[in-house]
């Protein structure tokens, strides 16, 4: 199974460059980068922990 390249977005209520970007076009897992320090490497997640996450997020 070959790699699936990242998408980076950011959210569409950033305004600045203060925030995070992620990509999600593995069907896996998650990617998550800060904006400003994109070489200081990412964090992954699996899809489903994302999932519960935003849900939650969306909640408070």
């Amino acid at each position: 199974m070959q790699p699936v390249t990242p998408n980076w977005r950011t959210s569409s209520h950033t305004e600045t460059q203060n925030c995070v970007e992620l990509a999600d076009s593995d069907p896996n897992k998650v990617i998550i980068r800060d904006t400003k320090a994109r070489s200081r490497g990412t964090v992954t997640v699996p899809r489903d922990t994302w999932t519960i996450f935003i849900q939650h997020a969306k909640r408070t």
